[in-house]
């Protein structure tokens, strides 16, 4: 790195050579030579943007949006497009006629020929209280009979299942406040909704959904693909982690105090299983006998600070191999064949033999030395991950099941962040639970194609939809029907 024409990783290899062999410094030239070590440092942090690392955008300082040339193409859905629209139904909800004023119209005779219509798609949100009423009998000596009620209705007033599905819905996939649920029932619907009660509805949904969890649990483990990652978030002020494993068709996420394998094992799927894991190099997959398949968003990321910062040249052509590659496996509809696999394999090992060159390793310092790994640089590192997890960093290239990047894992938990930002920290460690548990079915639905709101009225009619049939569930429970929705 190079401010100016001061060389400052030169610089800071000086004062790092000075404080090792000079012990007879003076106290406040020791000071001095540390405050440099401790601004280097700094200066690497502020290097670090969401361009050449895992940092977000909003965390970029000053950052400068990139306006985009203006294009030849003339706005709205191109051709080809397939886009959506309005259209006439054919069962209108209501027809309101309307009639010709005849004295309006010139003396004549006139027939009736037809109507113009035009229809009106608006919405009606209304409160909806049905009253049941159980007939009684009496027979001649007093005794009364009472037709039974439907089951679940058990009180003189209580809350309807579509009304608490709702709530669950804008409370778990919405993200709403408690508060501001309670004001949009309150305001809109004209129903007093207690907070107590939105949390009952949420914990309702939470047991109703324990069988689910387990069967989308058992899935993962057993599936020939899986992302895995990790984020941070609070719990009643406290720091805590949200540990997210799924694919294509299902997710799973996990509230845990700790980020490693403890918590890992505590999920109950990775210790399970033996597919491929897809995940961001964090250690302790490594700690599970699977194959694994690294993320190249993360690496691409991390060459260009070593190319930035660090003057890489090997770093620029590693991201520029590794761009190359993907588009060679898109292009060939997913995997590449052996032949041309091994053409950029051998590039790939070339361009790391020179790297070894560029950015070797460093060297133990002179006499004592303190036990365990010298420290590397950034790129250094980045470099020794490159060379000792090939298989892992290219297994994209012939496994069509493998993806280049681990965006899939990284776009499940992406909404965690959300309701961080909307909401601050989860009360309880049980808040955290309910909102992973439901969470996690709304994500699963939502990739089998079954919106949420419909997905969440199932739960409080005591079903499930019928894609978990087809994925193998078995019920257990006895009077379980064998088509369409399953029981929960």
């Amino acid at each position: 790195m190079k401010i100016d024409t001061i060389d400052v990783d030169g610089a800071i290899g000086n004062v790092k050579r000075l404080l090792r062999e000079e012990p007879d410094l003076s106290p406040a030239l020791k000071s001095a030579l540390e405050i440099l070590l401790l601004i280097s440092v700094l200066l690497g942090r502020v290097a670090l943007n969401s361009k050449n690392s895992s940092k977000p955008p909003s965390s970029d300082p000053n950052r400068n949006k990139t306006s985009r040339t203006k294009s030849d193409k003339p706005s709205g859905g191109q051709n080809g497009h397939i886009g959506t629209t309005l259209t006439k139904i054919p069962d209108p909800d209501e027809i309101e006629l309307i009639m010709v004023d005849r004295q309006s119209l010139p003396e004549g005779n006139y027939r009736e020929v037809g109507f113009e219509t035009r229809q009106v798609f608006d919405i009606d949100i209304s409160r909806l209280v049905i009253e049941y009423r159980a007939q009684i009998l009496e027979d001649t000596q007093g005794k009364r009979f009472i037709a039974p009620f439907p089951d679940g209705i058990t009180k003189a007033v209580q809350y309807g299942d579509r009304l608490k599905a709702h709530a669950v819905y804008l409370s778990q996939y919405q993200l709403l406040p408690y508060k501001r649920v309670q004001e949009y029932f309150a305001q809109a619907l004209q129903i007093p909704v207690s907070e107590g009660s939105l949390y009952n509805f949420n914990c309702q949904a939470f047991e109703q959904l324990a069988r689910f969890e387990r069967h989308v649990k058992d899935r993962l483990a057993c599936a020939q693909i899986a992302h895995a990652d990790e984020t941070g978030i609070n719990i009643d002020g406290k720091g805590h982690w949200l540990h997210c494993t799924s694919n294509k068709e299902w997710t799973h996420y996990f509230a845990h105090e700790k980020r490693g394998t403890h918590a890992m094992d505590e999920a109950g799927i990775l210790p399970r299983f033996n597919g491929i894991l897809c995940h961001d190099h964090w250690r302790p997959y490594f700690s599970y006998d699977v194959t694994h398949a690294l993320c190249n968003a993360h690496h691409l990321r991390e060459l260009v600070y070593a190319w930035e910062q660090d003057n890489q040249v090997w770093a620029r052509d590693m991201r520029e191999l590794l761009k190359e590659i993907n588009s060679a496996v898109d292009a060939a509809g997913g995997a590449l064949g052996h032949d041309g696999a091994e053409r950029y394999r051998k590039r790939y090992k070339t361009l790391l033999k020179e790297a070894e060159i560029e950015c070797p390793p460093p060297e133990k310092p002179p006499g004592k030395v303190k036990r365990g790994r010298v420290k590397r640089s950034k790129s250094r590192n980045l470099l020794e991950r490159l060379i000792n997890h090939e298989e892992d960093v290219l297994r994209f290239m012939e496994n069509p099941l493998v993806p280049f990047t681990n965006n899939q894992g990284e776009n499940d938990i992406r909404m965690t962040k959300v309701q961080q930002k909307i909401s601050g920290c989860f009360r309880s460690q049980e808040g955290a639970q309910i909102f992973c548990r439901i969470r996690g079915y709304l994500s699963t639905c939502r990739k089998q194609g079954i919106s949420s709101s419909h997905a969440m009225t199932l739960v409080f009619e005591g079903k499930l939809p019928d894609f978990v049939q087809r994925a193998g569930w078995v019920s257990l429970d006895s009077k379980a029907r064998s088509l369409g929705d399953k029981p929960l």
